[in-house]
């Protein structure tokens, strides 16, 4: 990096370089933003999960995720179940347990909370993504 320095009148130094140095500081401090900002997400949710345990997921279900599977599904091979295993507890078919893990299917809030005793996980990881629509027509019970 080549930079000129320069005195103004009032006393002030002044840094010129080329653009393309310029363009570099720039970009380097944005990169340095986002990674500060990244921190702190990081730091929020470590203070997060240490107050509560349910808050972040088994390091296995996140791999199931990183292979491609749905949260639902995720968890479900995370506690070594089979569709049919879980569809025959819940009294469905395994073909109505494959719709709702892979989002063809939403259903009531009773499946949901089974599916969270079954999982022996907090019924909020799979509220958001299985269910409720107990209210609404064609829910799966």
């Amino acid at each position: 990096m080549k930079a000129q320095f320069i005195t103004t009148p009032n006393g002030e130094e002044l840094a010129i370089l080329p653009r393309a140095d310029y363009e570099a500081l720039v970009a380097a401090a944005a990169d340095a933003e986002e990674d500060a900002a990244d921190a702190a997400i990081y730091d929020a949710c470590k203070a997060a999960s240490a107050n509560d345990p349910n808050s972040v997921l088994p390091a296995e279900v996140s791999a199931f995720m990183l292979r491609g599977e749905r949260l639902a599904t995720a968890i479900r091979k995370w506690r070594g179940l089979t569709q049919q295993d879980v569809a025959a507890k819940l009294g469905m078919a395994q073909g109505t347990l494959s719709d709702i893990e892979n989002g063809r299917h939403r259903t009531a809030v009773n499946t949901v909370r089974a599916l969270a005793k079954i999982y022996d996980v907090p019924e909020d990881w799979l509220m958001a993504v299985i269910g409720p629509l107990e209210a609404q027509p064609g829910a799966l019970t």
